[in-house]
């Protein structure tokens, strides 16, 4: 299993995105070795938001239903409390509370590598998936 992050997301979206062709590279590697590609909901969220926001309407509505190919974590109350927590407890990291549900999805699943460009899954001791 592969997590999927935003930074990803929004690159795989927009074709003058720095990380655009990388991101592309990485997903359809990802597909070529049958790995199972995961997210959350809050990731869907935010990731529409952004893109509504910097790319357009269609482009976030699109994705809502390019989404649906990924395994989707649901995240529960659980989850949400136990993110909260870590999100508190890192306060000066700067990881965003996305971020901590991601981390606690990732650990919870057992992944070890993402897709995507956002530093601090490296500093979270995530590995990104190259290849």
């Amino acid at each position: 299993m592969i997590f999927l992050d935003t930074s990803a997301i929004l690159a795989l979206a927009d074709d003058r995105d720095v990380y655009h062709r990388d991101a592309l590279k990485r997903l359809a590697a990802a597909e070529e070795q049958e790995k199972v590609i995961v997210t959350h909901n809050y990731m869907v969220v935010e990731s529409v938001a952004l893109m509504q926001r910097r790319l357009d309407y269609d482009t976030a509505r699109k994705f809502l239903h390019d989404v649906e190919a990924f395994t989707i974590i649901w995240v529960d109350d659980t989850l949400h409390h136990t993110a909260v927590e870590a999100f508190e407890t890192n306060r000066s990291h700067g990881i965003s509370f996305v971020d901590a549900v991601s981390f606690e999805v990732m650990r919870q699943q057992g992944i070890t590598q993402f897709i995507g460009f956002d530093r601090h899954f490296e500093m979270a001791g995530f590995q990104p998936f190259t290849s």
